[in-house]
C-alpha cells in the first residue's frame, strides 16, 4: 500500500473513531498532497509524499519553538502532538553508525576534501537518508567531517 493510500485509510479510521486531532492533522496532509498534485499535474509517489510529511514536521517544530519562546506552552504542545502523529509515517530512523557510514560513502564518491564539495556531498546524502535522519544534524556532521 502506498503512503498516500495509507494516509487516506487512516483519515477514514480517524473519522470512525472520532479522533479529531488525528483527523484534522491527516486532512492537512491530504490537502497538501492534493494541492501539489493539482499544481504540478502529477500523481505523487511515496518519496514525494514523504517529502511533504517531512516539511510539515519541520514547520511544526519551528512553530513549537516559537510558541515556547512566546510563553505559549499549550500551543507548543498541540504542535508537538501533531509532530507525533506525522512521525508515524516516516521510515525507521538511521542509527548514528549507519549515518556516519553513509556520510563516509558520499564523501568518498564525491572525492570531497574541503567545504567546497559540501553541496555535492549533501545532494548524495539527502537522497539516501530522506525521512530517516534530521538534515540539520546530517549537515553539521558533514561540515565537521569536511572541515577536519
Amino acid at each position: 500500500m502506498s503512503l498516500k493510500n495509507r494516509i487516506s485509510e487512516d483519515v477514514k479510521q480517524a473519522m470512525r473513531a472520532g479522533d479529531k486531532l488525528r483527523l484534522t492533522t491527516l486532512r492537512m496532509v491530504t490537502a497538501a498532497i492534493k494541492q501539489r498534485e493539482v499544481d504540478e499535474r502529477i500523481e505523487l509517489d511515496d518519496s514525494a509524499v514523504l517529502a511533504i510529511v517531512e516539511k510539515m514536521i519541520k514547520q511544526r517544530r519551528e512553530s513549537a519553538t516559537q510558541y515556547r519562546a512566546g510563553q505559549r506552552p499549550e500551543l507548543a504542545e498541540a504542535e508537538e502532538a501533531e509532530i507525533d502523529l506525522l512521525a508515524a509515517y516516516l521510515p525507521e530512523p538511521l542509527s548514528d553508525a549507519a549515518l556516519d557510514e553513509i556520510i563516509d560513502q558520499a564523501v568518498a564518491e564525491v572525492g570531497a576534501a574541503d567545504m567546497a564539495a559540501m553541496g555535492s556531498v549533501m545532494g548524495l546524502i539527502k537522497a539516501r537518508v530522506q525521512g530517516r535522519a534530521d538534515m540539520r544534524e546530517v549537515s553539521a556532521r558533514v561540515r565537521s567531517r569536511l572541515s577536519a
